[in-house]
């Protein structure tokens, strides 16, 4: 039970003065922030259309899977008021706490305390409810069913009981015992956020200060070797005596930035491939404004990535390179790798991997659901004003995937419980957010999610039109069993018109935590199938789970037919020679 003790009442009202003080910064927070199109707030008036209409269709079509939802909800709600009034005249304060799997509902209160336990009752009976009626609409295509079911649960978990401070008593409780000065930090932390994000509130996932990029995380050693406009390329110091005679090129997404493969020595990616032997590059891409309004995906080719195999082969004096490609920078190697193959320059290529990599985008996945004419309509207008589609946009609608773990939970703790954000290398990287240039937002969802050129064979960059089929590389493709983002069945299927010899993989966990996944800890295995997945959920029925990190098998494909026989090469060339050390500048500039 909570504890009625008393708070200090002269502690209380000096929290309570903060607390007037912290409101007026709020107002001027709140009264500073910029305008942008409400298209990007929330769904368009054509989605709620047809869901209310889907809605009254099935009433009328099928009107008794309607009512007995809602005269089960009436029943269970008397029910629920009944035995909480029995336990209140009974006066039992004695019962024992049901274990919960729900994290939100640990709090011994939520069985014992009548109050709690009938908001609780109420809160979940309501989510069945609400999932009963919504699921499953025959009057609604299946695509539209999906958005029904996400939003849906977008409002449950909004409506949680746990995210009001009335109905949480982990945060009742707090306030108590420090006599309101949890409240006071909480809105301290609140304000604070308004602060730094004029487009709108948007919680910390982690302490900002706790590492410093270069210092703390990616601090493998080299030098930036190129930079243009589109990139800086850095080049990795060599810690064996001998090297792989192909290089590595390395390709990350530029919705973020390129250090998630360089966290800290014990998780980087990039220092475990130069300890293998290998000569690593990565790209780190610019971190755009308005001026970088001109560029389209077909810049982010010719300046970007075909820029940086040259680049690469000119600095080590081979004929090909191995590139691997992360997210959206799997995509542009997908598109490197059919370009290349158009114009005849396909041997520059030695071997291709493709990380969590989208190329079909008929499932896209959660991020589909955000994919309405308004959403796409308010893109436009915002980047047509801008210039570029700020950081702020991409990483909220990244995080509304997974709105409970990442939105709310962490607003509860913050703002509620008044607790710091804690000190996580990986959740640092996530807030480290980076712009998008406009045009090349826009050919993204559009030309990519939508019309899905590019499996098509329809996707048109620098006069050629680009085809998956016509690509025989050799490629290593991992996807991850719960990514939301790129789920693994369509990337599968994507890679599976690549002519080259293919070999898939299928790591345990989601996007980030699949891949970021050191070999010498070996915490989430995979699946491995030697057979191409025509049908990826027949591939995973026949494939082998190995209790270990991708990367063991990774790094074998790579060195199969290859001896480390090349000294270990310096860093630069005469044309193309050291000028910064890593990261390099670009990685340090700021989302706006």
């Amino acid at each position: 039970m909570i504890d009625p003790k008393s708070p200090d009442q002269e502690v209380l009202e000096k929290n309570l003065s903060k607390i007037n003080d912290l409101t007026q910064r709020m107002v001027a927070a709140m009264s500073d922030r910029k305008s942008h199109s409400p298209a990007l707030e929330s769904p368009d008036y054509q989605f709620y259309a047809k869901a209310a209409a889907a809605y009254f269709a099935e009433m009328i079509s099928d009107p008794t899977r309607i009512i007995e939802a809602q005269v089960g909800y009436w029943t269970q709600s008397l029910k629920n008021w009944s035995e909480i009034q029995q336990q209140i005249a009974a006066g039992e304060t004695d019962v024992v706490p049901e274990p919960s799997t729900d994290k939100r509902f640990k709090n011994a209160n939520w069985d014992t305390n009548p109050y709690f336990k009938l908001i609780k009752q109420q809160y979940l009976l309501s989510s069945q409810t609400i999932e009963a009626v919504t699921k499953d609409m025959t009057h609604l295509p299946d695509r539209e069913q999906q958005k029904v079911n996400f939003f849906a649960k977008q409002i449950v978990d909004m409506f949680a009981p746990t995210n009001f401070l009335a109905s949480n008593p982990d945060a009742l409780e707090k306030a108590i015992e420090t006599n309101g000065q949890s409240l006071v930090d909480g809105l301290e932390n609140f304000v604070a956020d308004l602060e730094s994000n004029q487009q709108g509130i948007a919680v910390r996932l982690a302490d900002p200060d706790a590492f410093e990029v270069g210092k703390d995380i990616a601090t493998s050693e080299g030098s930036v070797v190129f930079q243009n406009r589109m990139f800086q390329l850095i080049q990795y110091k060599p810690s064996t005596p001998n090297v792989y005679k192909k290089p590595l090129l390395i390709t990350p997404p530029w919705i973020n930035k390129f250090y998630i493969l360089d966290l800290r020595p014990e998780n980087s990616l990039i220092k475990y491939c130069v300890d293998q032997g290998h000569t690593v590059f990565v790209i780190s891409w610019a971190n755009p404004d308005a001026d970088y309004a001109d560029c389209g995906f077909d810049t982010y080719l010719e300046e970007g990535l075909l820029t940086a195999i040259d680049t690469v082969l000119e600095i080590t004096k081979e004929k090909s390179v191995n590139v691997a490609g992360y997210c959206i920078g799997g995509t542009l190697l997908a598109c490197a790798a059919a370009y290349l193959t158009e114009i005849g320059q396909e041997q520059k290529l030695n071997k291709a991997t493709f990380l969590t990599t989208m190329t079909d985008f008929r499932e896209p996945g959660e991020l589909g659901n955000f994919l309405e004419p308004g959403f796409l309509k308010g893109i436009e207008a915002q980047v047509a004003e801008t210039g570029y589609l700020e950081s702020y946009f991409m990483s909220r609608t990244f995080s509304y995937l997974r709105a409970k773990d990442l939105v709310y939970a962490p607003a509860v703790r913050s703002y509620m419980m008044g607790e710091a954000p804690p000190a996580f290398d990986l959740l640092q990287w996530n807030a480290d957010s980076t712009n998008l240039p406009g045009r090349m937002a826009v050919e993204y969802l559009a030309k990519l999610y939508v019309d899905n050129e590019l499996f098509k064979g329809e996707f048109e960059l620098l006069g050629k039109k680009l085809r998956l089929a016509a690509i025989e590389t050799p490629i290593f493709a991992v996807s991850t069993v719960q990514d939301h983002i790129a789920p693994w069945q369509s990337t599968f299927r994507g890679l599976a018109k690549v002519r080259g010899k293919r070999t898939f993989l299928l790591s345990e966990s989601g996007h980030i935590a699949g891949i970021v996944n050191p070999a010498s800890k070996n915490k989430y295995g995979h699946w491995f199938n030697d057979e191409p997945p025509r049908d990826p959920e027949f591939w995973l029925e026949n494939a082998e789970y190995i209790k270990e990190s991708w990367w063991h098998k990774w790094s074998a494909w790579l060195a199969s037919d290859e001896e480390m026989s090349v000294k270990a090469r310096k860093i630069g060339s005469k044309a193309n020679p050291a000028t910064e050390p890593a990261p390099g500048s670009y990685v340090l500039k700021p989302g706006i």
